[in-house]
């Protein structure tokens, strides 16, 4: 009789089964598209590494990756979804054979081709966990995987054939994760305003 009693309490202080999926254990609570708890709308793929790859970016480059003060031919367009439209990287105007430099000390995580086009990706030191990672396309590496890079430092040179854009460029990308963000931003404000060289004149003799 007494247990008869204790079950019967039980299921009348337990929470209906619709409550129970609504703040059980993370269908959509805090991770959806939606933020209220109990939105049913399970997250994309990569959306809650997304939003922790919103924080500042560190303008610890040191150089353009090719140039001086290349032109940028389209910037970074990021995409309203995971996996929608959008431009996750600036093209920076290089013709074929310029050199590509890595713009802050890292580690080459990879370099080699992919889907025919030679892609070279740094790890940048002291960027978290997971690092920011800086990537370059098309271009042929002349660094090995696992290779220690500092700023500056060649790390390949353009491709002829593998570009997306309508003149010859190099595809400069930026990641946290699996995250896009601007690589314009790895740029402190020094580089981007940097104009392109000229020479001055000697000894007040004008150049012609």
């Amino acid at each position: 009789m007494v247990l008869v009693v204790a079950l019967t309490v039980a299921a009348l202080l337990a929470p209906p089964a619709s409550r129970l999926f609504a703040v059980g254990v993370g269908v959509g609570a805090g991770s959806g598209r939606g933020e209220g708890v109990g939105d049913p709308t399970p997250a994309p793929v990569g959306a809650s590494r997304l939003r922790a790859a919103d924080g500042p970016v560190p303008a610890i480059a040191r150089t353009w990756p090719v140039g001086v003060r290349p032109r940028v031919l389209r910037g970074w367009e990021p995409p309203a979804t995971v996996y929608g439209p959008g431009h996750r990287g600036v093209d920076l105007a290089a013709p074929p054979g310029t050199p590509v430099r890595a713009v802050a000390d890292g580690r080459v995580s990879f370099a080699g081709r992919v889907a025919g086009k030679g892609v070279v990706s740094v790890e940048l030191t002291g960027t978290g966990d997971p690092p920011l990672r800086t990537t370059y396309e098309p271009v042929r590496a002349s660094v090995p995987r696992g290779a220690e890079v500092e700023a500056g430092e060649v790390i390949g040179t353009v491709e002829a054939g593998g570009s997306h854009c309508t003149a010859p460029c190099v595809h400069w990308g930026l990641l946290r994760g699996d995250a896009y963000l601007d690589p314009l931003s790895l740029l402190p404000t020094w580089l981007l305003q940097q104009g392109p060289s000229r020479l001055l004149p000697v000894l007040g003799v004008p150049l012609p």
